[in-house]
């Protein structure tokens, strides 16, 4: 069984190396994966060659495929005051599309870069810092062979899709993609439907998990206030069809159950393998 949902591994970066995480997963009949980067899970710096190629023939033994790689954003900034922190926040970006360019992932999830909360630097200044940052960051991932995915964050300075989707037209890549988070822009109380419209043809993946409107989650589905109904409708009016993947942070400790319920919640409601269930 192999039901039609792409599986983000967060909720295992703390417990599980990749293998074991995707190992388990792939028993509960999941093949495809966006993998995160952490320390212990899956990193960079912690995989030489040995330890890539070693990674790689895993997939391919056990039929796996990891679509992107992703990071939690709270270590780096691209958009930080400070050279310094640019400079690394650059370098782990870059570490990373080389990875996906060696294990064959065709797409890295990043951030555009967070404000000081409490006294923001001119946004034209932030999204100028930012177009720095992709200005040697388009070359590596050309050069990798995989693509830059933009993603909607609450805590980013463009954490709407409109003002995200402005920086990246602005800076003329075409091949810069978005990735919509749907728990995101439900917290910020986005208008969905009038944001996926505004993407378009760069919206490369999206984003699942459930989240209320006063604390900022990404639950397994039914545990905060999204109408899957109304996001299931809203993507077939773009004419979206690929796998959604499901971005979910399992409060438990079980997080495999946590994905396979949500599959099946998602099923229920109309989502893609409803006939089949998991």
């Amino acid at each position: 069984m192999n039901p039609p949902y792409t599986i983000n591994t967060y909720s295992y970066i703390m417990s599980h190396t990749a293998e074991a995480c995707l190992g388990e997963l792939a028993e509960a009949g999941f093949t495809q994966f966006e993998l995160m980067m952490y320390p212990g899970h899956a990193w960079p710096a912690a995989w030489d060659g040995v330890r890539r190629r070693e990674f790689r023939s895993f997939l391919e033994r056990h039929g796996l495929r990891v679509i992107t790689l992703n990071q939690p954003n709270i270590d780096i900034n691209l958009a930080g005051a400070t050279p310094e922190m640019r400079a690394y926040s650059i370098g782990i970006v870059r570490s990373i599309l080389q990875l996906a360019g060696e294990l064959g992932v065709p797409g890295v999830v990043v951030g555009p870069g967070k404000a000081n909360p409490l006294f923001p630097a001119p946004r034209t200044h932030l999204i100028d810092l930012f177009h720095r940052a992709l200005d040697e960051l388009a070359p590596v991932a050309k050069s990798a062979g995989t693509q830059i995915l933009m993603e909607n964050m609450p805590f980013a300075f463009l954490p709407d899709a409109n003002g995200l989707l402005d920086a990246v037209e602005s800076y003329g890549d075409p091949d810069i993609g978005i990735l919509y988070d749907i728990a995101n822009a439900a917290f910020i109380k986005e208008d969905v439907p009038l944001a996926l419209r505004r993407i378009g043809t760069r919206l490369k993946l999206v984003h699942l998990s459930d989240t209320g409107p006063e604390i900022y989650k990404h639950d397994p589905i039914g545990l905060g206030t999204i109408d899957f109904t109304a996001v299931r409708r809203h993507l077939a009016a773009i004419g979206w069809t690929d796998w959604p993947c499901l971005e979910i942070i399992s409060p438990g400790d079980q997080p495999t159950s946590a994905m396979i319920d949500s599959v099946r919640k998602l099923q229920a409601l109309g989502w893609p393998g409803g006939r089949d269930g998991v």
